[in-house]
């Protein structure tokens, strides 16, 4: 896609998982990708070849405003976000405690809008910007024993349809991700999160991820990247506001 050539693209969370999948299929379109997350080893570790590696909290409104201006003044406007940062785990709501509450939603939905607030500053003076949130199959449905992602995953979708909604007329679309079970360090996390809470082999705690998944195995990082990467095609541009499932036929 040569129109993706030298464009800045910035990715929450791309030292890992999902995030740096997106990240290095954006960067081998011709991107140049400012990866962001709170571990500066995990990010020089995934350095390179097109990312370029910003020590960023998402829960932290100046060191988010502060990086974003930084990433900018290095490499210009942003006109691909991906606020892909969060935090996954599940926990029954009466064992649920207000730190864990706040914890999620300051990572997981006010990570996402301090990211594309800071982002669209420079966008909107673009002829050309894509904001590709990444929620989860949690933001159009109830997922079992998660009230609180769920949660912030349907809030993250509602933020991303009211600004695909305030930008229509505008050369921006605003749509979000919403894989199921990836195959990611979150779901080796909640492998033994399972195991603590329920007593479960490590085995059965990964086939009860897995089962969720209809198609009988767990989706992988390049998948949601193909999905962000179509996105920024060049035909694109009159798919705004969606939830797009990369869910195996979950329906």
């Amino acid at each position: 896609m040569d129109h993706l050539q030298g464009k800045h693209a910035l990715v929450t969370g791309g030292g890992t998982g999902i995030g740096l999948a997106i990240a290095r299929a954006l960067a081998a379109e011709g991107c140049a990708v400012t990866i962001t997350g709170r571990r500066a080893e995990t990010l020089q570790a995934a350095a390179g070849g097109g990312l370029h590696a910003l020590v960023m909290d998402v829960q932290d409104e100046a060191s988010v405003v502060d990086g974003i201006a930084a990433a900018v003044a290095e490499r210009g406007p942003v006109q691909i976000c991906v606020p892909n940062a969060g935090i996954a785990e599940g926990r029954a709501i009466l064992k649920m405690d207000m730190d864990f509450w706040r914890n999620m939603m300051a990572t997981n939905l006010d990570g996402a809008f301090l990211t594309i607030r800071e982002a669209l500053k420079s966008m909107t003076g673009m002829d050309w910007g894509r904001v590709i949130a990444v929620s989860s199959i949690a933001g159009v449905k109830g997922l079992k024993g998660a009230p609180c992602y769920t949660a912030t995953k349907h809030g993250l979708l509602g933020l991303i349809r009211a600004l695909a909604a305030d930008y229509a007329t505008k050369p921006y679309t605003f749509n979000a991700l919403c894989p199921a079970y990836v195959d990611t360090d979150i779901v080796s996390q909640n492998v033994s999160s399972i195991m603590e809470r329920t007593g479960m082999s490590a085995e059965d705690a990964r086939d009860l991820m897995v089962g969720v998944n209809p198609h009988g195995r767990l989706i992988t990082p390049a998948e949601v990247a193909e999905a962000a990467l179509w996105l920024c095609g060049p035909n694109s541009g009159s798919v705004n506001g969606k939830a797009i499932e990369i869910a195996g036929g979950e329906v």
